[in-house]
């Protein structure tokens, strides 16, 4: 298969930035129809860049006739904006749409049969992209995080109060003053976003050249409002969520209500949020349940 750099404009104004991906071109012609193959925009997580474990995934999705479209938020990775390293919910989304729109046009896919990929952060983004849609044909959902005040109340049952009140003062500084960064992961009992036991070396682990382990504090009043789970209703097509049963970031009870709502397809794992990714145990499982229900669900269109 045949990997490319592309480019594509997001936002507008000030906020206008170039946004850099990967284009995969699909295996074969298993999966084409008339008017091309299908096209999977795919997303990372918290402050996590497309070449920070993705690629494994996006390479078995085009294994599989799936052309896909990996992208970096503005501010992140190898794509450009302003300020870097900051989260905001609501220009994600609209890098995720940006990004729809240009795999739509690419070249021998089929632009009504567009595939959207999100795992943890974007696995909520994913929902609130493809509510209402027509031309989105399947949605994969992994470990997702689609509400922000049920992970607050998740992540008390395993972070000391007084860390998470380190952070929040941190974050509100950071919103009302000039921007304070923290750590994305670090060890349990130093201050930033992920700080259970395992987190930083499980990131690390996938962390590729472009990806910085520092995020605005503010990210956590982000959060707080964060509820793209109240879309899964809107979800028009065939709906995937994979749920980490053991998950400590993103909580489970939160993604199988979504689910519910969603009328998705619904696949548990009994690992934690990281375990699902290239060189854990759950990794293979995880693939293979995707390529089980993108198949399925976009047979060769006439």
């Amino acid at each position: 298969m045949k990997r490319e750099d592309v480019t594509f404009e997001s936002g507008s104004g000030a906020d206008r930035a170039t946004c850099h991906a990967w284009h995969f071109t699909g295996s074969g012609d298993a999966l084409s129809g008339d008017a091309g193959r299908p096209v999977a925009v795919m997303a990372h997580g918290l402050a996590g860049t497309k070449d920070s474990g993705l690629e494994p995934f996006a390479e078995a999705l085009a294994g599989a006739g799936l052309d896909v479209l990996a992208f970096d938020y503005r501010g992140f990775g190898a794509s450009e904006g302003r300020p870097r390293q900051t989260v905001s919910m609501a220009g994600q989304l609209e890098d995720y749409r940006a990004a729809m729109a240009a795999a739509a046009r690419l070249p021998g896919v089929d632009p009504r049969r567009l595939v959207l990929w999100g795992v943890s952060l974007a696995g909520g983004h994913v929902l609130a992209a493809a509510a209402d849609r027509d031309d989105v044909a399947a949605v994969v959902s992994l470990t997702p995080l689609v509400d922000g005040r049920a992970a607050g109340r998740h992540a008390l049952a395993y972070h000391k109060p007084s860390a998470m009140l380190r952070s929040t003062v941190l974050g509100v500084r950071s919103k009302v003053g000039s921007p304070r960064m923290m750590p994305v992961v670090a060890r349990p009992g130093e201050l930033g976003a992920l700080t259970l036991d395992g987190c930083y070396e499980d990131y690390l682990a996938i962390a590729g050249p472009t990806w910085r382990n520092e995020v605005d504090a503010a990210v956590g009043l982000e959060l707080g409002g964060h509820r793209p789970g109240a879309e899964a209703a809107k979800v028009r097509a065939p709906l995937l969520v994979q749920i980490a049963d053991l998950d400590r970031s993103a909580p489970p009870q939160a993604a199988a209500k979504a689910a519910f709502a969603g009328r998705a397809e619904v696949r548990h794992y009994p690992c934690d949020h990281f375990d699902v990714w290239p060189g854990k145990e759950w990794f293979d499982p995880v693939v293979r349940h995707q390529l089980l229900f993108l198949t399925r669900h976009l047979g060769a269109v006439g």
